[in-house]
């Protein structure tokens, strides 16, 4: 099993809106980095930490959800409508992709990003390196572990 961190601004999707929807396709990554670790490496039941981002005094590890499903067509990249369109994209060969996730579970407080920054346990993982603005990245099971202990706290 891989884990994984997934970062979502909460005023355009949120774990509330997860918890509330159960399953929903995570969608409008644009970046090939991401795109390839979710067709490469991300596998049906892995687990991920739900982070928001751009949330001020609220930005940091606010879930757990689990992957639903493999990495498929990220049908806003055809929407012209959406907030995540692409149309130099070909439907022939799409060039961005999504998963479905599952809601698990709200921690039981939110983690944020200057207690993990802070926390030696954490060098190296790239929620605390500078200029890291990946979305979607895979982190240790003993950094899973730690922020649900932190939460916990």
């Amino acid at each position: 099993m891989t884990y994984w961190l997934m970062k979502s601004e909460p005023e355009c999707y949120s774990i509330d809106d997860l918890k509330r929807d159960k399953v929903e396709h995570w969608d409008g990554t644009r970046n090939y980095q991401v795109r390839n670790m979710m067709r490469d490496d991300m596998k049906v039941g892995d687990l991920a930490i739900f982070y928001h981002s751009n949330a001020g005094k609220e930005t940091g590890c606010v879930g757990v959800m689990m992957v639903h499903s493999k990495a498929y067509p990220d049908p806003t990249q055809f929407d012209p409508k959406s907030e995540h369109p692409d149309p130099k994209s070909d439907p022939g060969n799409p060039r961005w992709l999504c998963v479905d996730v599952k809601y698990v579970e709200h921690l039981p407080r939110l983690v944020s990003l200057a207690e993990i920054k802070i926390d030696p346990q954490f060098e190296g993982v790239p929620l605390t390196k500078k200029g890291n603005r990946l979305s979607v990245f895979p982190i240790s099971k003993k950094h899973f572990d730690r922020i649900i202990k932190l939460s916990k706290d």
